[in-house]
């Protein structure tokens, strides 16, 4: 396996883009990566497109021959290969592509991921989401998205004592975070009195613990780290790349407290990357829900499980505490274009490690971690990058 390299980074603002496409909100993000890694078109050998439900969303299949085709790639007839996990799918075309380039397959290759879900209502985009369960099982029986996560929050509190304040409190960090990133969904800073008093979603979520519709587009160049120094003098290495599935419906785990994909896939990672959580300065978790960033620590093994909450409460997750995570406002406050969340995870963490982060800059950033989620845990995808 040959070492491989991040050497380019581009990403749209998060957001309602009603007035811009699929097509274009994809493109802008290629385009900026290519020119961020002083590459030229005939420089790519392959393309990866991450990419939930474009189908439902905008009634338009078939999105990786669509970029490849208005970015002006398709005259060079590269192959384009469109990824899809749900919530994960950015995270999977970026493992895609990085297997791509360490096998020897392919020396550079773009991975994007886009989604446009605000074209659509609320009730019909929840619809689209909570295909990501089990249909047959949950869906079918009247479970919904946010409802799933619910019933994760009450076991968590049920089993941990975890507080409803605590649980909210992650969404007050990332909109901290998230009002010093320019181009994320929501910059302004919320209370927790906001958080707790917002209007019920499914109990005990209310409206501020989910993350917003949003359309977005984020995109990475990845290269063989032999020839990354030939475009740029920043490399970021990627130290590990970790995989794993679990089942789809909740009712088949021996437990709903912890995603057992994401503790697998962070295992394989760090097993990979040579590293344990205790050498991670910083961390993009999948925030799709506040209840999904406490799981997440504790399943990473920054925190022992059940003190994820407290740890939070207590300002260890913020910047400038013991671990910070999601700097860029997460899913919660950036915003959570579904297939382009991975591959915007990956955009901040290069973000980080080049030490071009601005007021969200962590100090001696050396190593950062990304974990992108599908569904209630049934994919999990973790990245481990470094300075080179």
């Amino acid at each position: 396996m040959r070492e491989v390299a991040v050497i380019g980074i581009g990403a749209t603002k998060f957001g309602e883009l009603w007035d811009l496409s699929f097509r274009e909100i994809g493109i802008q993000a290629g385009l900026a990566a290519v020119y961020d890694a002083n590459l030229s078109g005939e420089d790519i050998d392959a393309l990866y497109v991450g990419n939930m439900s474009a189908g439902r969303y905008i009634q338009q299949e078939h999105v990786a021959a669509l970029i490849a085709d208005y970015s002006g790639m398709a005259r060079d007839n590269i192959p384009a290969t469109r990824v899809e996990a749900a919530g994960a799918s950015g995270g999977l075309a970026l493992r895609q592509g990085y297997m791509a380039v360490a096998s020897g397959m392919h020396d550079i290759v773009v991975v994007g991921g886009a989604e446009k879900m605000t074209d659509v209502g609320d009730n019909e985009s929840n619809e689209i989401q909570s295909s990501a369960a089990d249909e047959q099982w949950e869906v079918t029986f009247g479970a919904t998205f946010p409802s799933l996560h619910a019933m994760i929050a009450r076991r968590h509190m049920h089993d941990f004592g975890t507080t409803r304040e605590q649980i909210a409190q992650v969404a007050v960090k990332n909109h901290k975070h998230g009002s010093l990133n320019p181009k994320a969904q929501y910059q302004k800073e919320i209370s927790l009195d906001t958080v707790l008093k917002s209007p019920v979603v499914s109990d005990p979520l209310g409206m501020f613990d989910c993350a917003p519709n949003s359309d977005g587009a984020a995109a990475v160049v990845l290269c063989a780290m032999e020839k990354a120094k030939k475009y740029t003098d920043t490399p970021v290495k990627i130290l590990a790349s970790g995989q794993a599935s679990d089942t789809l419906a909740l009712h088949h785990r021996s437990s709903i407290v912890g995603f057992n994909a994401t503790r697998v896939a962070a295992e394989r990672a760090f097993k990979q990357a040579r590293l344990t959580a205790k050498d991670v300065n910083f961390a993009e978790v999948h925030d799709n829900f506040t209840i999904s960033e406490i799981l997440a620590i504790e399943d990473l093994g920054f925190f022992p499980k059940g003190q994820g909450g407290k740890a939070t409460m207590d300002g260890q997750t913020l910047l400038g505490g013991k671990i910070a995570i999601n700097t860029s406002g997460g899913l919660k406050a950036r915003g959570d274009p579904i297939g382009a969340t991975g591959v915007a995870q990956i955009v901040e963490v290069v973000t980080q490690l080049r030490g071009q982060a601005g007021k969200r800059q962590v100090a001696d950033a050396k190593v950062g971690l990304a974990q992108n989620v599908g569904g209630t845990g049934a994919t999990a995808v973790v990245h481990i990058l470094g300075v080179a």
